[in-house]
């Protein structure tokens, strides 16, 4: 009888213990922004806001980019090559309150995309757990994860999910439907159980 009654107690403590330790998720305190061309990255963030709630945002641009890919493409490489950061249409309001905030993005030649890092820049994310996903015609993140580390020196970077969207080049663009959709569901769901974001 002790000895079940003391299995108990430490099985208790060790509950406790673990779920002091983790962030506590709620849609109140979840912000999902993300940046969309050809709405990929913008379904992958509908998928988590459907998982585990959250404010929905859409980066938008006082200029947007050409409809032309080729333009936006030269564009993109000569703001990646100036630093040039591209100024927001979208407003945030009470970004305090948030204590996890999701960013999403296409890879823009293995790059972060500029309007990206002007987000991440201009909002004071100090204390705040980031989680970058993505989405990328066939060739990875490139180095979008490591800048976001970078642009988020005190903030908690957890691990992002990435996952492959269209390819705009070949004029691929809209692809999360069907089977493709399901499977990036079942990935997202994976994704988020492993950073502990989902039971």
């Amino acid at each position: 009888m002790k000895n079940t009654f003391l299995l108990i107690l430490i099985f208790a403590f060790s509950t406790v213990t673990f779920c002091s330790d983790a962030q506590p998720v709620t849609g109140k305190n979840v912000l999902i922004v993300y940046l969309s061309r050809t709405n990929n990255t913008k379904a992958i963030a509908q998928i988590i806001q459907k998982e585990i709630g959250g404010t929905l945002v859409s980066l938008e641009l006082v200029k947007p980019y050409p409809e032309n890919y080729k333009a936006t493409v030269d564009q993109v490489a000569a703001e990646n090559e100036s630093g040039f950061l591209p100024p927001l249409k979208t407003k945030i309001d009470g970004m305090k309150k948030y204590n996890v905030v999701f960013v999403g993005f296409p890879t823009w030649g293995m790059k972060l995309p500029p309007p990206v890092k002007s987000f991440l820049k201009q909002y004071n994310l100090s204390g705040k757990t980031i989680v970058p996903f993505n989405t990328n015609a066939g060739y990875g993140v490139g180095t979008t994860f490591d800048t976001v580390k970078e642009l988020c020196p005190n903030s908690k970077v957890l691990e992002g999910f990435t996952t492959k969207g269209g390819v705009e080049r070949d004029g691929v663009l809209f692809v999360m439907k069907g089977e493709k959709e399901t499977q990036a569901r079942g990935e997202v769901r994976g994704w988020l159980k492993q950073i502990k974001m989902l039971n």
